[in-house]
């Protein structure tokens, strides 16, 4: 192991692993590149892994655990599928490595770095969400943090050029996971989470729509102050988060209540924020921000592992 740099390991040589492999190897404060990981030997990731020196290996979990220099690897990504997923933790958990999950499986708590990463540290398998989660949950805090949120809504829209077979066959998994954790995370009583792949062309950014009903008599100016520190510190680590316009805000009094699916009919304040999250293009295109705020979260997390790591060494 570097005295400063800590090895990863990136399991899935798909898009989303590549770009993470860049995003380690021109960002990282704390992470070196140790192994990429894939199953398929041919695929467009490992050929690059291989140019920058990467090790590579094409038999999967099991080929990493093979490789000379396994033994000094102590974080990794697993960017596969759910149902890989729980075989990689397993196995990764015997060497006791720290596991960032970027699959639907959920094994570990759900983790938005700016929102709950320091609860998590202790956590040896953590799950960054979704990507409409990553990118709406901090907001929905933003909100619950000054003001109680009956009910919340995302509305996550993305270039369907920028969802691949992985996202297409988990769209359920999309909408139940990053429901829940509106709630668990993000703090609103009950969430509900939508995805609209947009066929556009050119293809679009990114673009968020989070609804928040709040109580009737929240504070406007404390919503708005709120939501302006949370986006700044999303921004911190994914460049191309940004808010679209002012927060917008709606009062449905007691006698014209707001009619809330699977609620009922409420009083209360809502809120609205739009957003939008240009990708840095290290390896996908600019308008695939949905994939860039997954590989920068996971990014931001594991330095913040890693730094720790680190810290512990030095004074052994």
């Amino acid at each position: 192991m570097s005295e400063q740099k800590i090895p990863v390991a990136i399991i899935g040589s798909g898009n989303i692993g590549t770009d993470l492999m860049i995003k380690v190897m021109r960002k990282s404060k704390h992470l070196c590149m140790g192994a990429m990981v894939g199953i398929d030997p041919n695929s467009d990731g490992l050929a690059r892994a291989a140019r920058l020196d990467v090790p590579v290996t094409a038999e999967g979990v099991d080929g990493l655990t093979r490789l000379p220099n396994f033994k000094d690897i102590r974080i990794a990504f697993d960017a596969t599928s759910a149902g890989a997923h729980a075989r990689h933790n397993a196995v990764l958990q015997q060497h006791g490595i720290q596991v960032i999950d970027l699959t639907p499986a959920a094994i570990g708590p759900y983790v938005v770095p700016v929102v709950n990463l320091d609860g998590h540290l202790d956590s040896p398998n953590i799950n960054m969400v979704t990507c409409g989660g990553q990118a709406t949950i901090p907001m929905v805090k933003a909100v619950s943090r000054v003001a109680t949120v009956h009910y919340a809504e995302i509305i996550a829209s993305i270039a369907s050029k920028s969802a691949g077979p992985g996202t297409r066959a988990n769209i359920d998994e999309f909408t139940e996971t990053t429901s829940r954790a509106i709630q668990e995370v993000g703090g609103a009583k009950k969430g509900k989470a939508i995805i609209i792949l947009n066929p556009a062309e050119p293809p679009l950014m990114m673009r968020d729509t989070v609804y928040c009903l709040a109580d009737l008599n929240a504070d406007e100016d404390a919503i708005r102050a709120s939501v302006k520190e949370m986006a700044e510190a999303v921004a911190a680590y994914v460049p191309g988060y940004r808010l679209k316009q002012e927060v917008q805000f709606d009062r449905f009094p007691a006698d014209k209540p707001l009619n809330v699916p699977g609620v009922g009919r409420l009083p209360g304040l809502k809120v609205s924020i739009f957003l939008e999250v240009e990708g840095a293009a290290h390896y996908l295109p600019s308008y695939a921000g949905n994939l860039d705020i997954m590989t920068s979260a996971a990014l931001a997390a594991a330095d913040r592992f890693a730094s720790l790591k680190l810290a512990h060494a030095a004074t052994i």
